[in-house]
């Protein structure tokens, strides 16, 4: 982190988190935040799910709910980049604060509701974006709070949004919409998903599809997603998305209502990823998220069955620079172990956390 960063976050953090995140989007808009632009080695370059990465390191959805700044997203030195999560309609999300940062515990938890400006405002930025930049985009799909059928929901951002983004992400797994996570029972999520799937076939293009889940899911929950996933041929799972645990936590703030992201997720949803990969028996690509601040922590969660991850709550503390820091780091872990390529560590140490 350099100095510039460091006197930055620290004036943010002196402010409520929500404007404070805010203020740091438009800086970035207004091209005044300093970025590496791409960052890659051989070693850590990969493809997933069709799409070439210059590293596996992404970036997770809520980050830029808007889609409103996508192309500077695109130099920070992620390999991806997932923007969302966008409904149908736009909607104000739950009533503020709605934001915490737990800096005892390095963490964040947020109980935002999908809050956003719709699917339109968010094709029509994603219309305009650069695509001179070897960094896929992804879109997080949600649906609206007060909707009467949620599924359908999910079908409309996709054909909306669909044909400018390089995947899409159907999230069932946000603890902030009442009832959401219903969706990720056996016959609900095989006809969401079955949906959605559906109407890609009308699209002139093949845009994957990622299914994010739950950290709190029972051994028999997660056993069901993984059979639903692979019976219906979703693209990739995303394990995980955050927590309503509160274990171990230092904060006073711990007892706010809200998904818990930052470290206190990490083993909880690495643990999960484990198990999903077993599950799968490695035929299922996984994306690892959940706690990520560190190359050791993006490190294991690849051990762990992982293809490539996102980051988002570390970013609050260590600013954007973390990214390279990671990625760079990813690559001299890789090297020390004897691996010349990032694929070659997918699933190597899952048993480790079984």
């Amino acid at each position: 982190m350099n100095l510039i960063e460091k006197i930055a976050l620290k004036a943010l953090h002196k402010i409520d988190p929500e404007r404070s995140h805010s203020l740091a989007l438009m800086a970035m808009k207004a091209g005044v935040v300093p970025l590496p632009g791409l960052v890659t080695t051989d070693r850590i370059k990969t493809s997933f799910c069709g799409m070439d990465m210059l590293n596996p390191i992404g970036l997770a959805a809520g980050y830029d709910k808007n889609a409103t700044v996508v192309d500077a997203l695109t130099q920070a030195g992620f390999g991806f980049v997932e923007v969302g999560a966008v409904t149908p309609r736009p909607q104000p999300g739950n009533p503020k604060p709605r934001l915490f940062r737990l800096s005892e515990d390095q963490a964040v938890i947020n109980r935002f509701g999908f809050n956003n400006e719709g699917m339109e405002a968010a094709a029509a930025r994603l219309t305009r974006r650069s695509r001179t930049r070897p960094v896929p985009v992804g879109l997080n799909l949600g649906a609206n709070k007060d909707s009467n059928d949620r599924a359908a929901d999910y079908v409309n951002v996709f054909n909306c949004c669909g044909p400018f983004v390089d995947f899409v992400t159907v999230n069932v797994s946000s603890p902030n919409t009442e009832k959401l996570r219903d969706l990720q029972g056996a016959d609900a999520l095989r006809g969401l998903l079955s949906g959605v799937l559906d109407a890609r076939m009308a699209h002139d293009k093949y845009t994957p599809v990622f299914l994010k889940i739950a950290p709190d899911l029972t051994d028999h929950e997660l056993a069901e997603v993984a059979a639903v996933a692979l019976e219906v041929d979703v693209d990739a799972v995303i394990a995980t998305n955050t927590t309503l645990s509160r274990e171990g936590l230092k904060s006073p703030y711990k007892r706010e209502a809200g998904g818990l992201s930052g470290p206190p997720l990490f083993e909880k949803s690495t643990r999960v990823l484990a198990r999903l990969s077993k599950l799968t028996d490695g035929a299922m690509p996984l994306v690892g998220v959940g706690g990520i601040a560190t190359a050791e922590d993006a490190y294991q969660k690849i051990r762990a069955g992982a293809s490539i991850v996102q980051l988002y709550s570390s970013l609050a503390y260590k600013g954007l620079s973390l990214v390279e820091d990671i990625a760079l780091g990813l690559d001299r872990l890789l090297e020390r172990d004897g691996f010349d390529h990032v694929a070659d560590a997918v699933g190597t140490g899952r048993d480790d956390w079984l």
